[in-house]
């Protein structure tokens, strides 16, 4: 008894280590995720859901992480897991930070917020938060948890365990990351930008055939509404387009590599 009591000791004792090493890339990558990693999402909320998460994606990569040989890398796995999980959360958070871009660009556009409302103290802009709303909405009705378990998945593949990225490597992606997220924010705010640009226009005429009308107070009220029924007539056209961008991503978010 003594002996099965020592095995089955060994036993949970290099399950607790194995679910660790998975736990460091997985915490990391929920605490930036969207809809899982939101601010008002309570800690307490957030840590459960990460280990849920582990307890997911343990069993599948447990045939490609071998406790013993990285045990004598403790150090870097604590430097590498957290990194890669993190790499993996910001890229996709950064569709979701595309969604607040575009609808800053938007309220921008039709006279209703600041450009960078949302990266000051000010509350974020009525558009963007509408967007950002209904975009994870979708996400999570179109199964975000399933794909966020399958890239987990993936990233082991990608990146396998007690191995640091290279860092021009990363660099590079996460530039290109970046680049995609603003190219896909302007493109999403694009309606808003057109009606912007053809309602100056428009106003810079009637000003100039008309110097003695106040256009600025005939115009603001129409940008206003113009702004919000364009954004009644193009949110569902918006969403899908963005969607399709988020499974992209989500199906394979180390592109390039």
């Amino acid at each position: 008894m003594i002996d099965a009591l020592a095995q089955i000791s060994d036993l949970t004792q290099n399950l607790l280590q194995f679910g660790m090493v998975v736990f460091l890339r997985v915490g990391a990558a929920m605490a930036v995720l969207p809809a899982f990693g939101e601010r008002s999402v309570p800690a307490r909320v957030r840590l459960f859901l990460a280990f849920a998460f582990t307890v997911i994606v343990a069993p599948v990569v447990a045939p490609e992480v071998s406790v013993a040989t990285l045990l004598p890398n403790l150090g870097l796995l604590y430097i590498s897991e957290p990194v890669i999980g993190l790499g993996f959360g910001i890229a996709i958070r950064l569709l979701i930070m595309a969604l607040q871009v575009a609808g800053s660009i938007a309220a921008q556009s039709t006279s209703l917020a600041q450009l960078m409302g949302g990266a000051n103290a000010d509350p974020q802009p009525a558009i963007g938060h509408v967007l950002l709303v209904a975009g994870l909405a979708l996400a999570v009705m179109l199964g975000l948890h399933v794909k966020l378990a399958e890239g987990l998945i993936l990233t082991y593949r990608v990146f396998p365990v007690g191995q640091l990225p290279e860092a021009q490597a990363f660099s590079d992606w996460g530039i290109a990351q970046v680049a995609g997220a603003f190219s896909l924010a302007f493109a999403l705010a694009a309606p808003f930008v057109i009606v912007s640009l053809l309602y100056n226009v428009a106003l810079g005429v009637i000003n100039r055939a008309m110097p003695q009308l106040m256009v600025a107070f005939v115009g603001a009220p129409a940008i206003t509404a113009g702004g919000l029924i364009l954004l009644l007539l193009t949110a569902p056209l918006l969403l899908p387009v963005w969607q399709a961008a988020l499974e992209v991503t989500l199906a394979n978010p180390f592109g390039g590599w």
